[in-house]
């Protein structure tokens, strides 16, 4: 059996689309439509229902799906058995949210860079609902996002939270520690609408009954810095990015007497019984923001 047409079947499955699947393994759709078509003609069975439109395995395509992901998990195992232990060439399409590019993405990259030289990297930036989207489409393997995707297929752990600040420019902002109500005549930027950091924001500024001049969404981190910068009001930003973002020497944390909430960070990725780079790159993540949480640890207590 062509274990070839096999991983073609497990993704149009798992993907519940042959275009999807055919994206994902960088195959034509007739291409993928032809192995799954070998494979049922060599088992004898029909593995998709192909008798409307919308997709629908059949009870036998519903049971072989098991046995292709032991065979494609097996398949991972001898060759990890029998291998020269040469470095193995990670390809993987990565997804994150600018809180996560300005914190600590990029020092976690070089480090898997490191530990992985062969590393073909795919990088997507967008907001959370865009990054949950195209991972449950299956054109993204691994995502950091603020909130957990959900389909059947994609496994999600919750990472270390950020903290939130206010953030001002210091030419303007000197004050040691700001009420809520110093800021009642402030522009106030924050991320964009519906998302955790704008409706948290709404609930602070609602139970402290303070009522900003404005409130402003902006997906971009970059343009709020440089709104910030220009003294265009203050920002609600991740901690951790205001520290990485050296270029604006005139940023600065205001420390204010209400807490913002901190922004939950979710790392969600799609199995992939075929390949070890995924679960590769998930253990690399998780071990890299444990050691940035247990340093910021330390350093807060020194």
């Amino acid at each position: 059996m062509n274990l070839r047409f096999v991983e073609a079947f497990y993704w149009v499955a798992s993907l519940r689309s042959v275009t999807r699947a055919a994206e994902k393994l960088f195959l034509t759709q007739s291409a993928m439509s032809s192995r799954v078509a070998a494979l049922e003609e060599e088992l004898g069975v029909l593995l998709l229902d192909r008798s409307d439109k919308r997709f629908k395995l059949t009870v036998a395509g519903t049971r072989f799906l098991t046995y292709a992901k032991r065979m494609l998990e097996l398949q991972r195992q001898l060759k990890a058995e029998m291998g020269s232990g040469a470095p193995m060439e990670v390809s993987i399409r990565l997804g994150a949210i600018e809180s996560v590019l300005h914190s600590w993405l990029i020092p976690w990259i070089e480090q898997l860079r490191k530990d992985n030289p062969l590393l073909e990297l795919e990088l997507t930036v967008e907001t959370t609902p865009v990054l949950l989207d195209q991972i449950r489409r299956g054109a993204l393997d691994t995502v950091f996002a603020a909130l957990p995707a959900s389909a059947e297929g994609i496994r999600t752990q919750a990472l270390t939270p950020m903290e939130m600040v206010f953030v001002g420019n210091s030419t303007l902002h000197r004050k040691r520690r700001y009420a809520l109500a110093d800021f009642a005549e402030t522009d106030i930027l924050t991320f964009q609408r519906g998302s955790q950091p704008h409706v948290s924001l709404l609930d602070v500024l609602r139970q402290a009954q303070v009522e900003p001049r404005c409130v402003h969404t902006i997906s971009s981190i970059s343009a709020m810095v440089q709104l910030v910068q220009g003294g265009f009001g203050v920002a609600t930003l991740p901690r951790q990015a205001v520290q990485r973002l050296l270029a604006f020497p005139d940023l600065r944390p205001l420390a204010c007497e209400a807490e913002l909430r901190p922004l939950p960070i979710h790392l969600s990725y799609r199995e992939d019984p075929s390949s070890p780079a995924v679960e590769g790159v998930v253990r690399s993540a998780l071990a890299f923001v444990e050691l940035q949480a247990e340093r910021s640890k330390g350093r807060a207590k020194s």
